[in-house]
């Protein structure tokens, strides 16, 4: 495991490798919990799975609140797209000047929303095709 502090700019790089991870073994989620925050032992029992994978796990800080254009790229959708959904209230949005701006948390639940939508969806359609002996 490598850890590299770049303390002129406060940034901490923190690599380690699948075989790292498997060494390391299972951890108790319900002790790690003991020591902290029990959001936080989620997003670490989260990162562990990930990394062992063999996947990559980017960590940073977001803003309070977003422009469209920001929001709009993290629902990959179009900023005209997004500003319908404004319109339609289906995010919540507010002007700083003549600038709309959302705030991250509705953005963050409207994505959730939407994936909870389609993971629907897509099993709606798997018990469908199941139901109809379709193999594709």
């Amino acid at each position: 495991m490598n850890a590299v502090v770049d303390s002129g700019v406060g940034r901490t790089t923190l690599t380690v490798t699948p075989d790292q991870v498997s060494q390391a073994g299972a951890f108790d989620t319900k002790a790690l919990r003991s020591v902290v925050p029990d959001e936080l032992a989620e997003i670490l029992a989260k990162v562990v799975r990930i990394v062992a994978a063999g996947g990559t796990v980017t960590v940073g800080s977001m803003p309070d609140e977003l422009t469209t254009s920001s929001a709009a790229g993290l629902l990959g959708i179009s900023r005209p797209t997004l500003m319908k959904l404004v319109r339609e209230g289906r995010i919540a949005a507010h002007k700083v000047g003549t600038h709309t701006r959302l705030d991250t948390a509705d953005v963050l639940a409207y994505r959730d929303r939407l994936r909870q939508r389609q993971r629907a969806a897509l099993q709606e359609l798997r018990d469908f095709e199941e139901a109809e002996g379709l193999d594709y």
